[in-house]
């Protein structure tokens, strides 16, 4: 059984382009849709789509871009989940990355997080 979900992804995505491939499978979830969707808005990603296999078995397809996406690393995590208020967030890279937060509507990047004053659980950072 898997303890985190959501880190699985991020080391499959992160083989995946250390490995030169243009692009990831992985199991599908509503948070992992969130983070893509995040991903996409921000410029990271070309594009992800929810694929329905067979009855229960549903994936996420990432395409990659050329050399956007240089690192991802995950920050809150079950042994130790990470809460911040909307000024505590953390600046990726002196503001160059972004992080990716939980909040109570729904999974938004730190700026939009700030923008509508609204704390959460950082799920990770990316540059």
């Amino acid at each position: 059984m898997m303890t985190d979900p959501v880190a699985d992804m991020l080391t499959r995505m992160r083989n995946a382009l250390m490995a030169g491939h243009d692009r990831v499978e992985f199991p599908a979830s509503k948070v992992k849709a969130g983070i893509c969707k995040i991903l996409k808005e921000e410029g990271y990603i070309r594009s992800f789509k929810v694929i329905v296999k067979e009855s229960p078995i549903v994936s996420i397809k990432v395409l990659f871009k050329d050399n956007s996406l240089v690192g991802i690393k995950r920050v809150s995590r079950p042994g130790l989940r990470q809460y911040r208020g909307y000024q505590e967030f953390p600046r990726v890279i002196s503001g160059l990355g972004t992080s990716v937060v939980s909040t109570s509507q729904g999974i938004l990047s730190s700026r939009e997080a700030k923008r509508r004053k609204l704390g959460g659980e950082v799920l990770c950072n990316v540059w």
